[in-house]
């Protein structure tokens, strides 16, 4: 940082290198490496006491591999991503309670992503992409403070350009099988591309067969999936809010316009109201608020989602969603040693979105179902800085159900088809739990972190019958136990008279199972992290050297985040880990 009283300019420069860039799909990870650097410049000038100009200038690129499973041994799928930020703004004082903003910007994504060398390394399908999202626009408002009222009210503009290429095939000849034995074990029959051959064979046909897949399966003959296509997202928005401040009462009021023109067009108003009121006599803080929004889909992959091409689930060009959201909630104060924050929160969206992920690949693509009902509470108890300790503890329950049909995406995971079920971040409980002390205020700290998650819902594996359908890599992933017998990536369970058990994943009794009601769930885990340092190392004056160690995971639990999700794949927490950071201040 640099400057005189007209002058500024800040300059940041960040690289990172690791060996694991992504969570990976197993414990210990395989094919991980990864790298990415940043640089952000903002230049600031103020020619006259009124005006100022603002430059923002961000430019980022990474590269990394995309984590493997053992049952990938030579795959080498990578990704690149470059992206640059060019945002200029204007700010004028037009008097002592009157602000204009004005703000432009353009940004673009540049996504590559490279399947193998030998398409048939990848599997279940090779994958090649090169993607361009480009964002560009301006944002104007207003600011006015008058006596109890503070006033905004604005507009913004805004065109997103998108560029997609894309190509697929599957290589696994049991991915989209044509033919079943009749224990229903996948055929490879390479030169079998029609259903009604099977039966000549001793076979029976496919139940979940996708015919449109057959013609891009390299394994049955077939060819590269080609996908090429441009398109244009205009989006206008204006908006007017006022904070009104009346004792201890503020009262919130917003009242939004957006224009969404894309794939589809769709217009909405949308209300905002918030209330909060301050009990001076108890320290109590009660809130309460509604919002109207309108969802938009997200922009990575749109064109292909959209297309109802290789395997795209969409019936119709994805429409934007449109959401009540309810907040209740209130703040409390404890002889001022603890603050107790609590909130209570109902989402009802019509036309809910969420992505969906290409496999075990980073690669997504936006889906939208019928409606959504999500509510939860969040609970915070905190600590001001007592003679050096200081604690928080947040706790959480949410529940979220999604509503059928589905529309868009490219769904090979784990399909959803029921009419109502959890979706993946629907949770019971979790909590962190943080302790610091620090003696004397600039000397030696420490710290120790505990979580607990109750587990995700993990919607793949509903039954016994389908943890030993499940290769041995995946079995060995989740724990799968028969007896004194663990799955092992190169010996896998198939069938178990007793004993059956799968210690990272709650699999539902038998004939329990029901994707709203009593999803799988990956197991209860408990993790612990710890951390020590000093901000000032040397105990010197001016400039400073500071020096922190952290130990991640520290029993080296190893559990899982989620397991063969839709929407995110298998990702494992990570190993026991330790860092060691120094820094120079001056």
């Amino acid at each position: 940082g640099l400057g005189s009283a007209k002058f500024g300019n800040f300059l940041a420069f960040n690289v990172l290198r690791s060996g694991r860039f992504l969570d990976t799909p197993e414990f210990r990870p395989v094919h991980a490496v990864g790298n990415n650097a940043t640089i952000f410049d903002r230049v600031d000038y103020q020619p006259t006491g009124k005006d100022s100009l603002h430059l923002n200038l961000f430019l980022a690129r990474n590269w990394f591999q995309t984590p493997n499973t053992y049952d990938q041994p030579n795959q080498d799928q990578r990704q690149k991503v470059n992206t640059f930020n060019i945002a200029p703004g204007y700010q004028r004082t037009i008097s002592p309670s009157t602000l204009l903003t004005v703000n432009t910007f353009v940004r673009q994504d540049n996504v590559h992503y490279y399947s193998s060398r030998d398409p048939f390394d990848d599997t279940p399908a090779t994958i090649n992409q090169d993607r361009r999202l480009t964002n560009y626009g301006v944002k104007s408002d207003v600011s006015h403070v008058r006596g109890r009222h503070n006033i905004k009210f604005g507009a913004q503009i805004m065109q997103t350009r998108l560029k997609e290429s894309f190509s697929t095939a599957l290589t696994d000849p049991s991915f989209n099988a044509v033919c079943l034995d009749q224990s229903g074990t996948p055929q490879g029959l390479p030169s079998i591309t029609n259903p009604a051959l099977c039966a000549g064979q001793g076979f029976v046909v496919n139940p979940d067969l996708l015919p449109g897949l057959v013609p891009f399966d390299l394994t049955r003959g077939g060819a590269l999936f080609h996908f090429n296509d441009r398109g244009n997202i205009n989006q206008f928005a204006a908006f007017v809010q006022d904070s009104i401040t009346a004792g201890g009462l503020t009262l919130s009021l917003g009242l939004r316009l957006d224009r969404y023109s894309g794939l589809s067009k769709d217009t909405s108003l949308q209300p905002r109201i918030g209330a909060s009121y301050l009990f001076k006599p108890t320290n109590t803080v009660l809130r309460a608020g509604y919002s109207r929004t309108m969802e938009s889909p997200y922009n990575e992959n749109l064109l292909l989602s959209g297309s109802g091409a290789f395997g795209s689930q969409a019936v119709k060009p994805l429409q934007p969603g449109h959401r009540n959201q309810y907040n209740v909630g209130f703040q409390q104060a404890v002889h001022k040693i603890l603050l107790l924050d609590a909130d209570y929160f109902l989402k009802f969206t019509d036309n809910a979105y969420d992505f969906d992920v290409l496999l075990n690949t980073p690669v997504a693509f936006p889906i939208s179902w019928r409606k959504s009902k999500i509510d939860g509470i969040s609970l915070r108890l905190s600590t001001p800085n007592l003679h050096g300790f200081q604690a928080f503890t947040t706790m959480g329950h949410t529940r979220a159900r999604f509503f059928g049909p589905e529309n868009g995406g490219l769904l090979f995971n784990s399909p959803v088809d029921n009419p109502v079920f959890r979706i993946d971040h629907d949770q019971a409980f979790q909590q962190t739990t943080n302790l610091r002390y620090q003696r004397p205020h600039n000397g030696l700290w420490g710290a120790f972190t505990w979580r607990y998650d109750s587990g995700l819902v993990a919607g793949a594996v509903p039954d016994q019958a389908t943890a030993l359908g499940l290769t041995g890599a995946q079995q060995a992933a989740i724990g799968v136990v028969c007896g004194s017998q663990l799955a092992t990536v190169s010996n896998p369970i198939t069938s178990c008279a007793a004993g059956f058990n799968a210690t990272r994943l709650r699999i539902p009794s038998e004939g329990t199972a029901n994707d709203d009601t009593n999803p799988p769930r990956i197991a209860p885990r408990h993790l612990f992290d710890l951390a020590a340092g000093t901000d000032n190392l040397l105990h010197s004056e001016g400039a400073r050297v500071t020096l922190h160690l952290t130990v991640v995971n520290i029993m080296n639990s190893e559990v899982l985040y989620n397991f063969l999700s839709t929407f995110s794949g298998t990702h494992f927490v990570t190993p026991r880990s330790y860092q060691a950071q120094i820094g120079f201040i001056f």
